[in-house]
């Protein structure tokens, strides 16, 4: 039987006990209908999965005792890191959940000239830790040990700055003068891959990515939505040059 894997948020190592999350502890006991000596697999994101059982129970919390530990290797070799224009409510959650399941390695949530979600300090600060729960909630269900990095938000003219200069750069445009095929990546390649929100990239955003060294991506002759069209280059991507590749 496939064991559910639980993201603790803290040091694991063998023969430690750990207190469960209050909603982890729930989906356990609750939903899983597990008592005391029964198995759970628990993760951190440090590569590893740490398979234990449970010690204590109590209404609305659990504890585990880590017994073994197992190094897990689900990473691509294809490093993507993805630029994703902020897009409102669930549509940004269901790209981070299913970028998480595709393998990027990194996520950069960023604002563009046509970004309408606005966040000040507190509210981004809030929206990080839900995103980030939406990252690790995706490594449980997909069964990645290591958990994308989540940058803060952040202007779209900052973040192309600050990539290392041999990223291969792209950014997703209807009419790009690049195709995935033509692409010829090397192997182990890192891609920064650029996405705007609702309203697309303007074209000062464009060249705003040009003069950072993006070339334009064209996917096809559709024009996709936002929360379509990032995952639909990652899953290419990934296929052709990455965990297929």
């Amino acid at each position: 039987m496939r064991l559910t894997r639980t993201y603790i948020d803290a040091p694991l190592s063998i023969g430690a006990t750990v207190t469960l999350p209050e909603a982890a502890s729930a989906h356990l006991l609750r939903v899983l209908r597990l008592g005391v000596g029964d198995a759970c697999v628990l993760f951190n994101g440090d590569g590893c999965d740490y398979d234990a059982r449970l010690v204590s129970v109590a209404k609305k919390s659990a504890q585990a005792e880590v017994l073994r530990q197992r190094e897990i290797d689900r990473e691509s070799p294809l490093r993507i890191i993805l630029g994703q224009g902020l897009a409102r409510g669930e549509k940004m959650d269901l790209v981070l959940q299913k970028a998480t399941e595709l393998g990027v390695a990194a996520v950069a949530p960023l604002i563009t000239e046509r970004t309408e979600v606005k966040l000040d300090a507190e509210r981004a600060g809030k929206r990080l830790a839900h995103w980030q729960g939406v990252l690790a909630s995706a490594c449980e269900q997909s069964g990645r040990a290591r958990l994308p990095s989540l940058a803060e938000p952040q202007a779209l003219a900052a973040w192309a700055a600050a990539l290392p200069q041999d990223t291969i750069k792209l950014a997703l445009d209807p009419e790009g003068e690049c195709t995935l095929a033509a692409l010829a990546l090397p192997a182990n390649a890192e891609v920064a891959l650029a996405v705007g929100p609702e309203g697309g990239l303007s074209e000062r955003d464009r060249a705003t990515l040009r003069a950072a060294g993006f070339r334009g991506l064209r996917l096809g002759p559709r024009i996709l939505r936002t929360e379509t069209a990032g995952l639909a280059a990652i899953a290419a991507l990934q296929a052709l040059y990455g965990d297929c590749g």
